[in-house]
């Protein structure tokens, strides 16, 4: 408790003289919140699937081979309301939120949940860099568009009987006819839209103008998924900026290299009451 409190008022020195805050978000920050893929929250949705496939948790059971279009799309739609259009805002993003809100601060994040938008943080400062559950995209694809996909979703919800939706609501390419598949990350399929690229160019610009500053690079819930995304370049910017400090706050994988350790703060707790602490 002794090193925890030393390391949030460490932090929150470094939030109030930062010049620039740099948050990098990771599904750790979405499971603090509460918006798991197991357990409960996974059985009280696909209870169902999990009695017929065996399926455990919501993260394999996306990559599970259904016999049926109709049978995928069921469980694709539920799959995508419940962490995409309920109205629930973690409160690790709403406290964040206030944390930062007057900060010069950018957000990158590899969540497709949309909690960092519903949470109210400025849309001109974050890059999701690896889709969005409320997108759809051509399977192939034929060109670079991404479509909203609620009002279909809901149908699928509304109108699915015996694990399938009707086959007249799978979705189809407008352009070339094939499937419609969901805008994640999943392989070099991966549709890169205008807004995916307008905001990674956000990102470069805020790094660029702040090069040699003192930034700090906070992150929060990253794992080693893809730590080529958030993690490492954090690490790679610390250690190339002698004014930049690096923090990472995530339950059992705090740690940072021995080359920045000197500048950086390593906090080994849940998210959910860090982020309130600092609050």
């Amino acid at each position: 408790m002794k090193d925890f409190s030393e390391n949030i008022k460490k932090l929150r020195s470094e939030l109030k003289t930062a010049d620039a805050v740099v948050i990098g978000i990771g599904a750790g920050m979405s499971a603090a919140s509460g918006f798991g893929y197991s357990g409960e929250r996974f059985e009280k949705t696909f209870g169902d699937f999990q009695q017929k496939y065996g399926i455990t948790d919501m993260y394999s059971g996306g990559f599970f081979p259904f016999p049926s279009l109709e049978e995928y799309w069921a469980w694709w739609s539920r799959m995508i309301w419940i962490n995409r259009y309920t109205d629930e805002i973690g409160k690790p993003y709403s406290d964040l939120l206030t944390i930062i809100r007057d900060k010069d601060y950018f957000i990158i994040t590899t969540n497709v949940d949309h909690q960092v938008q519903k949470a109210g943080f400025d849309k001109e400062r974050l890059f999701y860099t690896q889709g969005d559950y409320g997108l759809l995209q051509c399977s192939e694809p034929c060109h670079r568009n991404t479509y909203d996909n609620k009002e279909i979703i809901r149908k699928m919800l509304d109108e699915q009987e015996g694990m399938m939706i009707p086959s007249e609501l799978i979705p189809y390419c407008p352009i070339c006819g094939k499937l419609m598949t969901t805008n994640l990350r999943i392989d070099g399929r991966f549709v890169q839209d205008d807004g995916w690229y307008d905001a990674a160019h956000r990102y470069e610009d805020f790094l660029n103008r702040h090069k040699g500053m003192h930034i700090l690079f906070l992150e929060l819930g990253v794992g080693m998924n893809t730590p080529g995304i958030i993690k490492y370049p954090f690490w790679r910017m610390t250690a190339e900026n002698p004014e930049a400090v690096y923090c990472t706050i995530n339950s059992g994988q705090a740690f940072v290299p021995s080359e920045i350790r000197n500048r950086a703060i390593a906090i080994d707790a849940d998210i959910k009451g860090a982020v309130l602490a600092i609050l």
